[in-house]
């Protein structure tokens, strides 16, 4: 008997752990309406326009923080010019889970189709509907009508010591534009930028090899 009293008092822990760890779908109530983003500051730096108070993710995704928990997010102005002209934006549903760095969103341009990641860990309240039946917006307005989704994070200042912010933010835009001429040097110099943001649509004229390593080095595919 008490063999058996051990084993089903283990068999608890184990499931109450996997509850625990397990995320689950976020209940109705964080499902709520999301208002409209405000227009943020843009500061010129490395010939870039830099939203002020956004923090980036490596593959080319950005957070804000609005509130204690929810956190906007969208891709930035690199990757919209890289694409050039988005035909399609896939999200991901709402009340999903997503962990840093999951895919958070699918791009196709021209046919070309790749995944874009999600800056913090949290669960999907919300996606930009506006963005979704009209992709354009991404591309001309990254960092307000253009947003993808909303998400509960619970761990965003975790999360965030994985991102790039402030001063770091330029600087690593212009280190990513003198990686992709590096890239473009041996294949088609007249292609590559003195500075800025990379020339539109570079993505799709490049051939499918360069466009496979471009994709899986900036966008971490």
């Amino acid at each position: 008997m008490s063999i058996l009293f051990v084993l089903l008092t283990y068999i608890v822990i184990i499931a109450v752990n996997y509850y625990i760890r397990t995320p689950q779908p976020a209940p109705p109530e964080l499902r709520a309406a999301i208002p409209r983003p405000q227009a943020p500051v843009m500061i010129k730096e490395f010939g870039f326009s830099v939203p002020q108070d956004y923090r980036f993710h490596p593959g080319h995704t950005w957070a804000m923080r609005e509130g204690r928990e929810n956190v906007r997010v969208g891709l930035d102005s690199f990757a919209t010019e890289l694409a050039g002209k988005i035909d399609r934006i896939e999200v991901v549903q709402p009340s999903r889970w997503v962990r840093q760095g999951q895919r958070l969103m699918t791009i196709t341009a021209d046919g070309t189709t790749f995944d874009l990641l999600s800056p913090v860990e949290g669960v999907v309240m919300g996606v930009n509907d506006d963005v979704v039946k009209n992709p354009s917006l991404a591309e001309s307005d990254p960092y307000k009508d253009g947003w993808i989704a909303m998400l509960k994070s619970w761990d965003f200042l975790m999360n965030e010591k994985n991102l790039l912010q402030g001063s770091m933010v330029a600087p690593w835009m212009h280190y990513n534009v003198a990686r992709l001429n590096k890239s473009l040097e041996t294949v088609n110099p007249g292609l590559a930028q003195d500075g800025g943001v990379p020339l539109k649509g570079l993505l799709l004229k490049v051939n499918p090899e360069l466009r496979r390593r471009l994709i899986k080095e900036f966008f971490l595919n």
